[in-house]
């Protein structure tokens, strides 16, 4: 898939399901040693889209950013993610400011808290709050586009839902879009594919009934799509998502990444009953994912068939919860929780990851993996439910896995 394809296709919706209620008190991550694998090819996307972040890769610190005590974080009503998880949060990855919005949606009422009126303070870019009065409520929205010149000139957007928001796409649309390459959210860069705005945050928010048909140049993302600029999610629930499109390159039924120039962080956050044809919660092209403290329950693969597709099958089938696809990029998943995932293909009810150049890494600490699928040709019996290439096809380089547990 080459950039020149990052174009967007039209797509066009509400069901509740309420924030569950948890508190949090999350400090440190420990040490590290490897666990060994043996295994076989098992799928890739197109070349020159994963080439294309070269550029990208190049500007990531080589030095860990500083990490917050994640205890001292305030999580409001409405917590999510594994409230058990014990591991240290970095500054890049801590909740955004949002004591002084740009727009506050909502009037103290409901029926106040209008699609429009959540449309036009994305638009507007900026901190996004709420005020929709004391219960937590539903909105069903439009998919909303984010431009890459909007708000005050970057597009970025932090969306803060103060732990009673969720916004749904009624089982007929993405909630969320950005893509640096679709000319239609305006190009401000000569080089989309590597460029650092807009910012995208979630946080203390929930999104359901996402269902966005997956093309070749937007490849996933039911509920959000997320190319180019950055991504981070804190304290937010995904559930009921689905990306629905059957093929060996689509994934990601809550949300899906291209071409990110920063690593992606999830936090305290929480994924259930989504689906995909790869990656039932999360898909990716070039995106480098740290994992924290969160919850991937019960997503599942709608595909078979692998990546490149089988004679006789559409394809897909790869990550039940998370699926990863491109060059020299990492998965971190710590303190998390995978559960009841499943996925058709290789073993990899929970986790694929193809590091098409081998120049990657798989690290997993004080996490537990339970219930999910290890159909198909199994890579290593020292981690069930995950298909792993990072520094070499067999599985063995560049996997670490530490304090965790199968069962």
């Amino acid at each position: 898939m080459s950039t020149e394809h990052l174009f967007r296709l039209s797509r066009r919706g509400a069901w509740f399901v309420p924030l569950a209620a948890a508190t949090f008190a999350l400090p440190g991550c420990g040490s590290s040693s490897a666990h060994t694998s043996t295994a076989s090819d098992g799928g890739g996307a197109a070349p020159d889209a994963k080439t294309a972040t070269a550029d990208a890769t190049a500007r990531e610190a080589s030095t860990p950013p500083p990490l917050v005590d994640a205890a001292s974080v305030q999580v409001p009503e409405g917590g999510n993610g594994n409230a058990s998880g014990r591991c240290a949060i970095p500054a890049a990855a801590a909740p955004a400011d949002v004591s002084s919005p740009t727009t506050v949606v909502g009037t103290g009422t409901a029926a106040s808290c209008t699609a429009q009126s959540v449309v036009d303070a994305v638009h507007a870019g900026g901190v996004v709050t709420f005020n929709c009065g004391a219960d937590p409520v539903t909105i069903a929205v439009p998919e909303i586009d984010i431009y890459n010149d909007g708000g005050k000139g970057d597009g970025s957007v932090t969306i803060d839902g103060g732990g009673k928001v969720t916004l749904s796409g009624s089982g007929t649309n993405r909630v969320l879009y950005q893509n640096t390459c679709d000319q239609a959210l305006h190009w401000t860069t000569p080089h989309c594919q590597a460029q650092d705005t807009p910012h995208l945050v979630l946080q203390n928010i929930a999104f359901t009934g996402g269902s966005a048909a997956a093309t070749s140049s937007v490849l996933g993302g039911g509920a959000v799509y997320v190319g180019g600029g950055t991504f981070r999610a804190y304290n937010v629930l995904f559930t009921g998502n689905t990306e629905p499109t059957i093929g060996q390159d689509y994934a990601g039924g809550a949300i899906y990444t291209f071409n990110q120039t920063a690593p992606v962080y999830l936090v305290n956050s929480t994924f259930s009953h989504n689906s995909g044809s790869n990656g039932g919660a999360l898909g990716s092209i070039a995106t480098s994912w740290t994992v924290l403290n969160s919850v991937f329950d019960q997503n599942k693969t709608l595909g078979n068939g692998e990546n490149p597709a089988q004679p006789g099958t559409p394809g897909g089938g790869l990550g039940g919860a998370i699926y990863n696809d491109g060059n020299s990029y990492t998965l971190t998943v710590c303190g998390t929780l995978l559960t009841g995932n499943t996925a058709a293909d290789l073993g990899s009810g929970s986790i694929f990851q193809v590091v098409d150049d081998l120049k990657g890494a798989l690290d997993i600490e004080q996490s537990t993996f339970q219930g999910n699928s290890d159909t198909g040709a199994v890579q290593s019996a020292s981690h069930p439910s995950i298909y792993v290439e990072a520094a070499d096809k067999a599985g063995n380089a560049g996997v670490t896995i530490t304090a965790t547990t199968f069962n």
